[in-house]
């Protein structure tokens, strides 16, 4: 059992225990889990057959959890949420998977209105009944109607950092094999994708039969669909297929760049080679029956007058155009980026206290970060009032006497309230190094009143970025109805930065606005929201997003030194 797995168990005993309104600590602690154990960077299974008893040493673990952990490393299962799964009708689990709905609310619907399956939902929002429950309102009621009448775009798919987490040991197993020269990822991992639906994987060996033979012979499948000497297709014990191409060497480059690219992408290009009598297949480029490129992806493209386009861009959104016209981005990467702008500790909802949040970012060369502890209003984060942001301002402070990198920076996450105001008075605002705004209540308002109160909050002389903007959690929740274009209109006339959140689960913005932003002049900002040190990776993730909206370092404000980016703030 992967990472991943173990704790997207426990975020199902977390759900289901809210929909059958268990006790709000114990749900708590179930997600305070499953967090923390997707961000660790060392597989728990490693830990249970090393010594199972450390893991009840972890923060948010403890003694039980812990228990629970070796018990689904070893059986793959929790007797827990076999339970659960018994005790409540599958028709409310499916209604509580609709977007926009989840265990708080389906509760609810189910309390008011009897609600128990997806049909009984849907006729309760066609007849306008459902937005008569408290917490759901007109907009959430369309937008269910929405999702019921289009429930197929991401059945089957997971988050992208699920899917780094389950090919790694993969990877790391077929590397095992005699004779492998090169072994990579294509498809929609390596292009970056936010969500994935399955798992591409090239090989290059000079012995085919050995690597057919490991790849099958890999623990994690549940089950094997095809063992070839050139194709082995398998599905995770998670229910995600894993397709393995062995290529020869010399056809390498045109495999990986025909399995990586969008189809929208490469039918233009394979018509840009016919028009130069030319054939590019996953064999290589053909003039007749001579291959004349395919080693490497830059000869593919090179034979048909482009220069290397990256993975991140191959979705034929006007990536073929610029390669012509010599106008391609020079994208930004993880190295550019010099610090991470939002962050949060144990004085508000954080994990990690603020000296091991200042001690990691160090470890990972960060020349600056803020920490954001978030504002009262938001209750179960214990959100911070003036007296106590004061209190860590002095802490951080001390830190900042040693002189040592990172320069810590004193911010806030500052909610928008219903009317657009700011949940903090204007003196503290004022006072902060960096003021981040976002909503995290009322997320069902109507679209202009959305907007409306967005707009005056970025609008506010104090605030510096618009934080995750549209507030989504993919797969989970659906983004809050806001015209984004005003917002982004807005941000340039403000000089408002906006974030790109590096949850995984959040990637907000997202590529498609993220570029939107881009070409209106917007700054953009990458963050991690990083609640523990462990998170701080997910940096690379939110580059993966600016990559994707073709963002180069001077789009991205966190690429400036420090004195730099203090100047940007003051716009």
């Amino acid at each position: 059992m992967e990472n991943v797995d173990v704790a997207r168990l426990f975020q199902q005993v977390a759900d289901l225990l809210e929909l059958r309104g268990d006790n709000p600590f114990r749900i708590r602690a179930y997600r305070n889990a499953a967090r923390m154990i997707e961000a660790m960077p060392k597989r728990v299974a490693e830990i249970v057959a090393h010594d199972g008893k450390s893991l009840a040493e972890l923060p948010g673990i403890g003694k039980d959890l812990a228990g629970k952990i070796v018990g689904i490393v070893h059986s793959g299962h929790l007797d827990l949420l076999d339970e659960l799964l018994t005790e409540i009708p599958k028709g409310l689990i499916d209604v509580m998977a609709v977007p926009g709905l989840g265990p708080k609310r389906t509760r609810a619907i189910h309390d008011v209105l009897d609600v128990s399956t997806l049909s009984e939902l849907e006729r309760a929002a066609r007849t306008g009944k459902l937005h008569t429950v408290k917490g759901i309102g007109e907009v959430i009621e369309k937008r269910v109607l929405d999702a019921l009448s289009h429930r197929t775009p991401e059945s089957g798919r997971i988050l992208l950092s699920e899917a780094d987490a389950l090919v790694a040991p993969l990877l790391e197993h077929l590397r095992g094999a005699r004779g492998v020269v090169r072994l990579e990822v294509a498809g929609s991992v390596r292009r970056r994708r936010e969500t994935i639906g399955d798992l591409d994987l090239l090989a290059a060996t000079e012995d085919a039969r050995e690597l057919a033979d490991r790849f099958v012979a890999y623990p994690g499948f549940a089950k094997i669909l095809a063992h070839g000497k050139t194709r082995c297709a398998g599905e995770l014990q998670r229910g995600l297929g894993v397709d393995l191409r062995i290529v020869a060497p010399e056809s390498f480059g045109a495999a990986l760049y025909y399995f990586t690219g969008a189809k929208a992408h490469t039918i233009p290009v394979r018509a840009i080679a016919r028009k130069r009598k030319l054939k590019i297949n996953e064999y290589g480029v053909f003039r007749g029956s001579r291959r004349i490129a395919g080693a490497t992806e830059e000869d593919v493209l090179a034979s048909v007058g482009l220069p290397y386009i990256a993975p991140e861009l191959r979705e034929n959104r006007g990536e073929i155009e610029a390669a012509r016209a010599g106008a391609l981005p020079a994208l930004v990467e993880l190295a550019d980026l010099r610090g991470d702008l939002q962050m949060h500790t144990t004085a508000t909802d954080g994990r990690s206290t603020l000296r091991e949040m200042v001690a990691a970012a160090r470890a990972l060369g960060h020349a600056y970060i803020a920490i954001t502890e978030h504002t009262q209003v938001l209750k179960i984060t214990r959100g911070l009032d003036r007296k106590g942001l004061l209190a860590q301002r002095r802490a951080i402070a001390r830190l900042n006497e040693r002189h040592e990198k990172p320069v810590v920076l004193w911010g806030a996450e500052v909610d928008i309230l219903e009317d657009g105001t700011l949940d903090l008075d204007d003196a503290t605002l004022a006072e902060l190094d960096v003021v981040l705004a976002s909503v995290h209540t009322h997320l069902d308002m109507p679209r202009a009143a959305m907007t409306d109160r967005i707009v005056r909050a970025i609008r506010h002389p104090a605030v510096h970025v618009l934080a995750h903007p549209t507030s989504r959690l993919i797969g989970k929740r659906a983004p809050t109805a806001v015209d984004l274009e005003r917002v982004i209109a807005a941000a340039a006339a403000t000089g408002a930065l906006l974030e790109i959140n590096g949850q995984p689960d959040r990637l907000d913005l997202d590529d498609v606005y993220a570029r939107a932003a881009r070409d209106a002049g917007v700054g953009l900002v990458i963050s991690t929201d990083a609640h523990h040190v462990d998170e701080l990776r997910y940096l690379r993730y939110g580059v993966d997003v600016a990559r994707r909206a073709w963002c180069e370092p001077k789009h991205v404000a966190n690429t400036l030194p420090l004195g730099a980016f203090r100047a940007r703030l003051r716009r």
